[in-house]
């Protein structure tokens, strides 16, 4: 492999992790000769012809866009509508990336999306969008449309394959979330922090392994709530206003769980959680004490927690109101933080 498709792989792998796909200021010589299949405007490497990169060029519409592009960058530009036909020339496109534009719901034309049979990733985070966008095709992974207005959002019926949802920095209360999300039976992540939840929102999809409902106003959990997410391993509830009469006994006791975030709210007792558990997250709250039945019913050689990290930090707790026993329960942490 010469030094230009290399440096292009190592791009298009590190993309892959994150929310930045390719590094816009290296030199184009980097990225190899242009493919002839290509937008005049845009950018695509003749070691990968099958991507289209357009970011940065103020468009405000989206370009032609020939046959054979299956990954499509459109960040970063003005474009403000989608006609129903901009992209009837890629029914094959898998990746179509809209993050930083200026898309409102009554600029998106038609059934523009769900044409996109192989459609996998849709990205339209950093847009002016009031709800979420369709008709969806069925073939859809992972939708990300953070940083918006959304305060509604459609159906979601169908999804089969719709494993990923990013809704954070938006305007959503949970009615709105309990009616759109409960068929969506593969859904393992869902990102609904930063947004206007006054309760945990019902009928959740009970595949979720993770769930993040960070920086709401939720002040209390149902009984019971978690006890149908068999699977979940990580829950974030900081910056809330739960209390210690919100959390019935056993909320937390999720055999699953390995990351509990409750940092930031109004406890005054450390809720139970299940000995599996190996990160929880209590900073900022108002604790009064430490009791070791919090993290071990029991106390034995093989009866202990699993705690690894555990943030007391900015409670009232002070070393000295530890209890001796402390220790033992949690014999495996490898950091505890206190005042």
């Amino acid at each position: 492999m010469n030094l230009c498709a290399f440096a292009l792989v190592l791009a298009l792998v590190s993309g892959a992790s994150g929310q930045s796909y390719y590094d816009y200021d290296a030199p184009l010589f980097m990225y190899g000769q242009l493919s002839p299949n290509c937008a005049p405007e845009c950018n695509c490497p003749q070691s990968y012809p099958t991507a289209m990169y357009c970011e940065n060029l103020k468009l405000k519409s989206v370009p032609m866009v020939p046959p054979g592009i299956k990954y499509l960058y459109l960040g970063n530009n003005q474009i403000d509508h989608i006609d129903e036909k901009a992209f009837e020339n890629v029914t094959d496109l898998q990746w179509l990336i809209l993050d930083h534009n200026l898309l409102e719901n009554s600029k998106i034309k038609g059934k523009v999306f769900s044409r996109l049979k192989q459609l996998k990733k849709l990205h339209i985070n950093h847009n002016n969008l009031t709800e979420s966008v369709g008709p969806l095709p069925k073939s859809l992974q992972d939708l990300q449309l953070t940083n918006n207005k959304i305060s509604k959002l459609g159906s979601f019926e169908g999804l089969a394959n719709l494993t990923s949802i990013h809704l954070q920095y938006n305007q959503l209360k949970e009615d709105a979330v309990s009616a759109s999300l409960r068929g969506l039976k593969s859904l393992l992540y869902l990102d609904l922090s930063f947004n206007q939840i006054a309760k945990v929102p019902s009928g959740l999809p009970a595949s979720l392994q993770t769930l993040y409902l960070d920086n709401n106003k939720i002040s209390g959990i149902p009984e019971e709530y978690f006890k149908r997410f068999t699977g979940l391993q990580h829950l974030r509830l900081s910056h809330n206003q739960l209390t210690d009469s919100g959390v019935p006994g056993n909320s937390f006791n999720i055999s699953s769980l390995l990351e509990l975030d409750l940092s930031y709210n109004k406890l005054k007792s450390i809720p139970n959680v299940n000995e599996n558990l190996e990160n929880y997250y209590l900073e900022v709250n108002e604790l009064e004490k430490f009791d070791v039945k919090s993290f071990c019913k029991i106390l034995g050689p093989l009866s202990y927690s699993k705690i690894k990290h555990l943030r007391l930090d900015g409670n009232p707790l002070t070393q000295s109101s530890l209890p001796p026993d402390m220790y033992e329960c949690l014999r495996t942490a490898n950091e505890i933080n206190i005042n």
